[in-house]
């Protein structure tokens, strides 16, 4: 009788412990923290991040399509007017006088101009950058069904997406479009609509749009031949990324939001993060983020 009262109070306890382990785990999650105390080594300090629930529709990583409009945070804050900005427009032309971009992606495509001018392409011109929402939808209205989006469904409205063209020939037959389809990744570009991934990506093959995305997703991609979608879709899944590039590791971490939250980073790494427009941030840690713009090639 004994021996059954003793292993009665045993379970008991067992039953109090788990239930006290699911109510600190319930507390945690309510309290929106991520914390991959997991992954934390003795050797790092941490500090700890806020995300604010709209850094989900900010960053380099948005996607904009059909189904997931641009969202007013989502507009570059440094759009620019390239022709006032001279010292920004070496190396090829604009269309016209009026084209603008993110300060930060013209810098970063003047760069990537210079370097094709090595390998003897130098042919680029610029024919369209960021656009209005005014701008945009007056465009939708003259163009046929399909060939310019809607106002605010469009990657031009963001200041990250850029129309490339040659002076000489149409881009995909032009040297101008290959060398930027093989090494625009380098400099954090990707061929934004490819001929293989219109079913993916829903809009037709364009040879001359061109995105700004950043190292080291660009590297990722073009390695794996990801669209946006699929990557983003990839970053999901997997959660956490650690990938080599040049010698140093960017790990990368996907955090569903639909609050503010913290998050905890080693001290010693510089931090990015992205919203991907869809509910979710992409946090990317490495120990010298300043590579994002391949200036030291």
């Amino acid at each position: 009788m004994k021996k059954r009262f003793f292993l009665l109070v045993i379970l008991l306890l067992c039953g109090y412990i788990a239930v006290q382990q699911i109510t600190q785990g319930e507390q945690k999650k309510s309290g929106n923290q991520y914390d991959r105390a997991q992954e934390k080594t003795p050797e790092e300090e941490y500090r700890t991040i806020e995300i604010a629930k709209d850094q989900v529709y900010q960053g380099n990583l948005l996607l904009v399509n059909k189904e997931h409009p641009v969202q007013q945070e989502a507009i570059k804050s440094d759009v620019i007017q390239l022709s006032q900005n001279e010292e920004l427009v070496q190396g090829y032309r604009l269309q016209d006088d009026t084209i603008q971009v993110s300060e930060s992606v013209g810098r970063v495509f003047m760069e990537m101009v210079q370097a094709a001018q090595k390998d003897n392409v130098d042919n680029f011109i610029i024919n369209s950058g960021y656009r209005s929402m005014e701008e945009q939808e007056q465009l939708h209205r003259k163009k046929a069904a399909g060939v310019a989006m809607p106002a605010g469904y469009s990657e031009h409205n963001l200041g990250l997406a850029l129309d490339i063209g040659s002076t000489k020939m149409k881009m995909e037959h032009a040297p101008e479009g290959k060398w930027l389809e093989e090494n625009s990744w380098e400099y954090g570009f990707i061929l934004r609509y490819p001929r293989d991934k219109t079913e993916i990506t829903g809009t037709m093959y364009e040879p001359w749009h061109f995105r700004y995305v950043g190292l080291p997703h660009s590297a990722i991609m073009k390695k794996n031949n990801f669209s946006l979608e699929e990557y983003l879709a990839y970053l999901r899944e997997q959660k956490q990324v650690a990938v080599p590039i040049d010698g140093e590791t960017y790990d990368i971490y996907y955090y569903p939001i639909s609050a503010e939250t913290t998050i905890d980073v080693p001290i010693d790494k510089n931090y990015q993060i992205s919203g991907d427009n869809m509910g979710g941030v992409i946090v990317t840690l490495s120990p010298s983020l300043a590579r994002e713009a391949k200036t030291n090639r």
